[in-house]
């Protein structure tokens, strides 16, 4: 019998657009998919966390990236939904997919403090891309999002 998960609620995340000073974005590619998908840091908002301090706590985990400015915060939260063979895997099958809040922040660092070998490592590699290429190296089911992001983050840089 298969199971319905469309009864299973959104995890509350964010998410951040990492931009160089040439607005190139960062993008890390994860270390449970290492087909040539790439993400940009993200991830979940720990209960009453504010989104912005746990945005900021996400990208240190994730990149060990402290140094930034933000540029702006995406005011419409973005949602996606898992493939179904994914469901029931990712976050112990507490959730079909998220609900995140998106924010744009510059990187001010020196490119010698970004570390995806942390604690808890997720990512393999990391690189900057044009953001015409965001859409190229999304996982499918994360496209919309991704599509959406470079929209906003085009209307922000022009």
């Amino acid at each position: 019998m298969k199971k319905n998960y469309s009864k299973l609620p959104l995890r509350k995340g964010v998410g951040i657009v990492l931009l160089n000073n040439k607005n190139k974005v960062f993008v890390a590619k994860r270390i449970d998919n290492p087909k040539n998908f790439w993400q940009m840091p993200q991830g979940g908002v720990d209960g009453p966390e504010d989104y912005y301090k746990a945005a900021l706590r996400e990208l240190k985990e994730e990149t060990s990236v402290v140094s930034v400015e933000l540029i702006q915060e995406i005011d419409k939260k973005l949602t996606y939904i898992l493939p179904n063979h994914l469901i029931g895997i990712i976050w112990k099958g507490r959730f079909k997919g998220q609900i995140q809040k998106w924010f744009v922040m510059r990187f001010i660092g020196n490119e010698s403090e970004i570390n995806i070998k942390t604690k808890k490592p997720e990512f393999l590699d990391w690189k900057w891309i044009d953001l015409e290429d965001l859409t190229k190296i999304a996982v499918n089911f994360k496209l919309d999002v991704y599509t959406k992001l470079k929209q906003e983050v085009s209307k922000i840089l022009n």
